[in-house]
């Protein structure tokens, strides 16, 4: 029995210093933000790495989830003759949940997994350790502009996974399937609130962009400055930044529905 309690403590204290260690690198990244001038190209050259260059698989994947939605979509509603409202299902199902969640989903297994990877690749050669003994900040150089580019590049991924999947569904719907286009858009225009909506599901995507970026960061600092630490920082990212992003997804749409 004492050695489980002690089993439990050692578990505890563990989790409570990684937490610790976790707000600590997140406050110096808050902190430590690049200067607007000189840190702005930082941030431009990351937004890029994490960004601009996950653009890809954000819109084919938005491309092939609005054409699956709205086949199974229009499979459903054409028994029950409301064909027509197969705009505001893509529309609401996209904006509010698949948006959101898909992207960054699909964002934490991208350019998370890089951001860890390529800071643990620099605690591994001993780069952090030199910016540090040449009196350079590593939090102001290395995490703040990657957590910062991170934090804004997901919600413009978002807009643009969404975008692409409406269109996407519009195809199917309207070329494919012979929906009427006017009727398409309209349906879509009179159902879909801005704020209730499109909104929402841009707050989600923040947030999620806040904690996957501070996630990946956090692992790629802290890991253990070998091969198999490397690989088991980048997996961490990737399963941790998954859960949360699932989990938070269900307390904000408990919150923004007004359940709570």
């Amino acid at each position: 029995m004492l050695t489980m309690v002690q089993s439990l403590g050692r578990i505890s204290i563990g989790w409570l210093q990684e937490i610790g260690a976790s707000f600590l690198i997140l406050l110096g990244a808050l902190l430590r933000k690049p200067r607007p001038l000189k840190g702005l190209s930082l941030i431009i050259d990351q937004l890029y790495a994490v960004g601009v260059l996950s653009l890809v698989i954000i819109v084919v994947s938005a491309a092939f989830i609005g054409m699956v939605v709205a086949l199974q979509g229009y499979n459903t509603l054409v028994k029950f003759g409301a064909s027509s409202e197969l705009g505001p299902l893509v529309a609401l199902s996209v904006a509010r949940e698949l948006g959101p969640v898909v992207a960054a989903l699909l964002f934490a297994g991208r350019a998370g997994s890089a951001l860890t990877a390529e800071i643990a690749l620099m605690k591994a050669t001993d780069q952090l350790a030199g910016m540090s003994m040449m009196a350079v900040d590593p939090l102001k150089r290395i995490i703040a502009p990657r957590f910062w580019a991170g934090f804004l590049s997901l919600p413009m991924l978002t807009i643009i996974f969404d975008a692409v999947a409406i269109y996407s569904a519009f195809l199917v719907g309207v070329k494919w399937l012979g929906l009427d286009n006017g009727i398409f858009w309209s349906n879509m225009q009179a159902t879909v609130n801005f704020y209730g909506d499109i909104i929402n599901g841009v707050i989600k995507s923040v947030v999620f962009g806040f904690f996957v970026t501070w996630i990946a960061v956090y692992q790629g600092y802290q890991s253990e400055p070998t091969s198999e630490g490397m690989a088991a920082a980048t997996t961490r990212t990737v399963v941790y930044a998954s859960l949360m992003i699932l989990g938070l997804d269900f307390i904000l749409t408990t919150m923004m529905m007004g359940s709570w």
